[in-house]
């Protein structure tokens, strides 16, 4: 298993590396490049014209190579259909990115699929992905709490609270997606921690897949460090969202992820707070006032003086201590 660890890491950092090198100038000559928002940092409008969608970098090499994995080294046996089921749902959630960045393209604006339009189309992905480890992948139904380490067998409840954390998990990383190799670094960080934690449980599909990410993410990061060349848009982040709910159900552990993905749900969790604060306060006196200087709280750093290179260190660290805490006791 770790020999076909690291050759599945290897080939998917220079899978994303080769592909960086290859179409970066191209996807500049045609100027397929990110449009910025008024309402951002303004300093981020010299990032105006950046190529996007690199997010197919990697995507392109985890999803070959994890093809190529699942017929030479998994049987089709339960566990085999559970990792293309796997697969499936991070490819598909990647999809709804694609969609929703060549919207952006052809518009020529920020805007691509509404949040009603990318919301159904995620929980359609969601509920298909859990019918079809409950058909066929042997989906149990008892959710294991992490910390606590005790198990509850909830019936059909246990698909609904599924469902909210697929969804949810996916537009949290699609949320951390805000400056230069970010979401990368952290995902890099939390495909670690699901890879050690498969090579104890040998749990070879979600070992390899983590592999595969990290891999990937270290490639992509060639090219997306600050300055970055190239932006992953939501074709990337939300191909890495499904992947790491991926990971967390192939360990039978769904919850695991929102405590080794902590920077994923701190950044959503500042977007909700800061809408509900600015509602809340404007009904109360007739003026929205703002608990953060801008989210998601990235944002927040930046405007506080902190530099992008800065915010990816600590966001990591922040990443690692959480991830290393759920190695040890969840």
């Amino acid at each position: 298993m770790i020999v076909k660890f690291f050759i599945a890491m290897f080939i998917c950092f220079v899978g994303a590396a080769v592909l960086g090198r290859i179409f970066i100038p191209v996807l500049k000559s045609y100027k397929i490049g990110q449009k910025i928002r008024e309402i951002g940092p303004r300093w981020h409008k010299s990032k105006e014209g950046t190529p996007m969608m690199g997010g197919l970098f990697f995507i392109a090499p985890v999803v070959l190579t994890m093809l190529v994995y699942s017929f030479l080294c998994m049987d089709f046996a339960e566990s085999g259909v559970r990792f293309l089921l796997s697969l499936a749902l991070a490819l598909a959630s990647g999809a709804i990115g694609f969609i929703d960045d060549a919207r952006k393209l052809f518009k020529k604006q920020n805007e691509g699929l509404k949040s009603g339009e990318k919301m159904m189309l995620q929980i359609i992905i969601a509920a298909l992905y859990l019918l079809g480890m409950a058909h066929f992948g042997g989906l149990s139904t008892s959710l294991y709490i992490p910390f606590f380490k005790v198990t509850f067998e909830l019936g059909t409840f246990y698909y609904i609270i599924a469902l909210i954390v697929i969804v949810g998990v996916m537009n949290a990383v699609n949320l951390t997606d805000g400056i230069d190799g970010l979401a990368s670094s952290v995902t890099a960080v939390v495909c670690a921690f699901f890879a050690v934690s498969a090579a104890v449980a040998e749990n070879a599909g979600a070992f390899y897949l983590a592999g595969a990410l990290f891999g990937g993410c270290l490639g992509f990061l060639v090219y997306n460090l600050n300055p970055a060349r190239i932006f992953m848009g939501d074709t990337g982040s939300l191909f890495l969202g499904g992947a790491v709910c991926a990971l967390a159900f192939l360990m039978d552990n769904p919850l695991i992820i929102l405590v080794a993905g902590i920077i994923y749900i701190i950044e959503a969790a500042s977007v909700m707070l800061q809408v509900s604060y600015f509602k809340i306060t404007k009904k109360l006196t007739g003026e929205g006032k703002r608990l953060f200087k801008m989210s998601p709280i990235h944002h927040h750093f930046e405007k506080s003086g902190w530099s992008e290179n800065k915010i990816v260190i600590v966001f990591c660290l922040v990443s690692l201590a959480a991830c290393t805490l759920c190695y040890l006791f969840g």
